[in-house]
């Protein structure tokens, strides 16, 4: 085991998990009406809790283990027999319980990001067990396909090349991004959403705190400390740079202004876009996907709200969907990875997050409520669910 590269993930582990506490609870809480800012840092907050102990119990075993190439199996379950000196067999560079701990914020960070389709009339419990079967069910084998020596990399059915995934644009972001629609078009439209966001500060923040938290994502999972953790965290970036400048700029010439609530979306629409590649391209290919993704993400978004009329409330897979969908792609424009192995997983996996997503969300409300009362509603989830308000004035 490698000293450095050691040091350097339990930093990237927590930048992580910083992204979501508190980056993406700020994001989102920033986004809703004052009278839910609570309910949505409930949200992450228990979310964060829950999958961490989830994935000791059996998410990384799942996820990790050597059963098939289908499914990881439970040797690994509770982490038994694994110490502070047990080598990785993913990475045999770094401590197992280190990679453990690295690939649980993955597994925290990625049912948390649905949180921003269902925000301001979802059922608290149903936030809960949705998760966490979620989690299990969906997310931990599509890691095991792809990271974990599955069916989907390299020596699968795509032969020696396999699926080209470096942080995640199809493990974390497709999957949350089919999950985010899914949840949203079966739960319907808020009863009011005509309110602009409450507090456009908390979403700048946050937004910066998912930026430098970015750096952890995608440079840590090259698991070692060199080169090419370097070229990811400048390529990352980069992107986001890029396609905050973009999405202003379209912006712009739409409407006649810039907004700083559409920047800051841009910046995580660069982000998302370049995780995907961010291991195999280099700066002027993170300039072109940025500078593209600032467009394409902020017209999913016109296409999905406006058009669609389907109120995926915090536009989940206009930017994080779409927008690492397109990453992977890139991957194959650029000739890092081949085209049949980058789309053959994009639908493998697409079919495979909608089936489950879909069997899940009606089996849970068999059992938890999936949407909150009208009153409730109306009133907000802060003070109706939690009992507290984070103003004196709630509006």
């Amino acid at each position: 085991m490698n000293g450095a590269d050691t040091a350097w993930i339990i930093v990237a582990t927590a930048l992580v998990l910083l992204m979501t506490l508190p980056g993406l609870a700020l994001f989102y809480g920033g986004l809703v009406r004052a009278r839910n800012v609570l309910s949505v840092f409930m949200h992450c907050f228990s979310i964060a809790c829950l999958m961490s102990v989830l994935w000791l119990v059996a998410g990384y075993s799942i996820a990790f283990g050597e059963a098939t190439s289908w499914w990881g199996g439970f040797d690994k379950m509770f982490l038994l027999g694994v110490t502070g000196e047990t080598p990785s067999s993913v990475a045999p560079n770094l401590p197992e319980v280190l990679f453990f701990a690295f690939q649980m914020t993955f597994a925290i960070i990625t049912p948390a990001l649905i949180v921003g389709a269902y925000v301001e009339r979802i059922g608290f419990g149903f936030v809960m067990l949705f998760s966490g079967l979620w989690m299990l069910l969906c997310y931990a084998p599509v890691v095991h396909w792809v990271w974990g020596g599955g069916f989907l990399a390299d020596g699968g059915i795509f032969g020696d090349t396999g699926v080209r995934d470096f942080a995640g644009g199809i493990v974390v972001h497709e999957t949350a991004g089919i999950a985010a629609l899914l949840v949203a078009v079966v739960l319907g439209r808020r009863k009011d959403n005509s309110k602009p966001p409450h507090n456009p500060g908390y979403v700048v923040i946050g937004a910066s705190l998912l930026w430098v938290g970015w750096f952890g994502f995608n440079g840590g999972s090259q698991l070692a400390a060199d080169g090419g953790a370097a070229m990811a965290l400048t390529v990352t970036h980069l992107s986001a740079a890029t396609a905050t400048l973009t999405w202003a700029m379209w912006e712009k010439i739409k409407y006649g202004r810039a907004s700083v609530v559409g920047a800051v979306t841009g910046t995580i629409a660069g982000l998302a876009s370049i995780t995907p590649a961010s291991g195999y391209v280099g700066p002027i290919e993170a300039l072109i996907i940025g500078g593209v993704a600032g467009i394409i993400c902020q017209e999913m978004v016109n296409l999905i709200r406006n058009k669609a009329h389907i109120d995926d409330t915090l536009d989940v897979m206009a930017v994080h969907g779409v927008g690492g969908v397109f990453g992977t792609i890139m991957i194959a424009v650029f000739g890092a990875g081949t085209w049949v192995a980058q789309l053959g997983s994009l639908v493998i996996v697409g079919v495979f997050t909608t089936v489950v997503t879909l069997v899940l969300i009606y089996a849970v409300r068999l059992v938890t409520p999936l949407r909150v009362d009208e009153e409730i509603e109306f009133n907000g989830l802060d003070l109706a669910v939690h009992g507290e308000s984070a103003y004196d004035h709630n509006s």
